[in-house]
């Protein structure tokens, strides 16, 4: 929405001004669960739209929990694309999608960037939950049953995000931890070592 990309305006320039370089918001992304990889028709409109205000924007589309029932694993796919129109002048639009060329490049770290907002992400979908449950409870007419099942829904939203989201997340930042501790230490023996070969030359 138009909001999103103001708010990710706003947020690629405080990003800027922190880490001291040019920073600006390149595409967007949204995620296609269980179905194709493939943009949509409103998919590929909504890139043309962004695309009138930049030409260079591009659109991310993850596909994800696709679980292979043979083997039980699941497979993940990402394409990078662009709207063209394929109609001829005068006529209605006839978009396409267009595939832009993708290059992932390993890192060996995250930035802290990345970090807080890996952090923010269960914190923004329990807020989102919160909004749903006090949109479901507003009705003062509701009767007990109701207004238990809500918050019996509610709780089990919860848990089902700490479930998958914080459990993992905290796993994986003490997994970081220990990597980073362990990585400080063998560093701080190096250091250690050629200072031994410095002093006694």
């Amino acid at each position: 929405s138009p909001e999103q990309l103001s708010d990710a305006s706003s947020k690629a320039e405080r990003l800027a001004q922190q880490y001291n370089r040019p920073l600006r918001v390149l595409g967007w992304y949204h995620s296609h669960p269980h179905i194709t990889v493939w943009p949509s028709h409103v998919d590929v409109r909504t890139q043309a739209m962004y695309q009138m205000m930049d030409e260079g924007f591009i659109g991310l589309i993850f596909s994800v929990f696709n679980e292979d029932k043979s083997t039980k694993s699941y497979r993940h796919q990402l394409t990078c694309f662009q709207s063209i129109n394929q109609a001829m002048d005068g006529y209605p639009p006839q978009y396409a999608r267009v595939e832009v060329p993708l290059h992932i490049v390993p890192s060996s770290g995250l930035g802290k960037a990345c970090l807080e907002s890996l952090i923010e992400l269960p914190k923004i979908l329990c807020q989102e939950e919160e909004e749903e449950y006090k949109k479901a409870t507003a009705d003062p007419e509701l009767d007990l049953i109701t207004k238990l099942q809500n918050s019996s829904v509610f709780t089990k939203s919860l848990c089902h995000i700490m479930e998958v989201m914080h459990g993992p997340l905290i796993q994986s930042l003490e997994s970081r931890l220990e990597q980073n501790n362990a990585k400080i230490a063998e560093l701080e023996k190096r250091q250690a070592e050629i200072q031994k070969l410095i002093d006694r030359n």
